[in-house]
């Protein structure tokens, strides 16, 4: 059995809009992916991660054309970069996926994991029982428990009124790695392109396929980073925790 991850890496993070990933000098606004910590992209940071998991054999990235060439010569100065394959990404995570996917050779046992570019910090625990439980029963994520009360609400002209609240015991907060077997997520992801459907995860598309999807402990340190306040929030965990 090998391990292959895909990591869409296409967006543009329009809600990163100022901060420190901005060039100098002005001009056009970096995507959040290549937003530096610590003076490394945070991209390097998270292939890091996976490079250094023993079970991971290949890695595919999905980048916007322009920027796998400008991405190539920052990758080739890691020794692992002859395990990752940079491929051109799509308008939406899913497509970005997608296109990724189609450039993997696995069989259906296979396990394929996919995760945020922007999600630097996860740690191998995590890595390795995403991969186990996906091993296992077929679909797995990596989640957290909710912690604030949830409400669900119906938005008004007059604002957002709530309609119910959700018991935080049936909540968990959706992380990556999302991991499948190959055949689950390749099944679920050519429905999905015969439906025209579009999910906002993974996972999603295969529960909608039929298949259930187990859910294995995260970390509060997996975050994602989204915006400039998750900047500083980085820049922290990478001066007080080794990476």
């Amino acid at each position: 059995m090998k391990v292959v991850v895909i990591i869409p890496a296409a967006g543009l993070g329009t809600r990163m809009a100022a901060g420190s990933n901005k060039p100098a000098g002005g001009g056009k606004t970096r995507s959040k992916q290549f937003a530096e910590i610590g003076g490394t992209p945070i991209l390097i940071h998270t292939l890091r991660r996976f490079a250094e998991c023993q079970q991971v054999t290949e890695i595919f990235v999905a980048l916007r054309k322009p920027e796998i060439k400008q991405f190539q010569p920052r990758l080739n100065e890691e020794p692992f970069a002859s395990r990752v394959q940079l491929v051109e990404g799509g308008d939406n995570r899913q497509h970005s996926v997608a296109n990724a996917l189609a450039q993997v050779k696995a069989e259906a046992n296979d396990i394929v994991l996919v995760h945020d570019a922007v999600r630097p910090f996860i740690d191998r625990e995590v890595i390795t029982n995403v991969i186990n439980a996906a091993k296992n029963v077929g679909a797995a994520i990596a989640g957290i428990p909710a912690v604030d009360t949830i409400k669900q609400v119906d938005r008004t002209a007059h604002g957002a009124i709530i309609t119910s609240t959700i018991p935080r015991e049936r909540i968990v907060l959706a992380q990556t790695p999302q991991g499948f077997r190959y055949s689950v997520l390749k099944k679920a992801f050519d429905e999905a392109q015969a439906d025209d459907f579009t999910g906002t995860d993974e996972a999603s598309l295969v529960e909608r396929s039929g298949h259930e999807v187990s859910v294995v402990m995260g970390s509060a340190r997996n975050m994602k980073i989204t915006t400039p306040a998750d900047m500083q929030l980085a820049e922290f965990y990478l001066k007080n925790q080794k990476l």
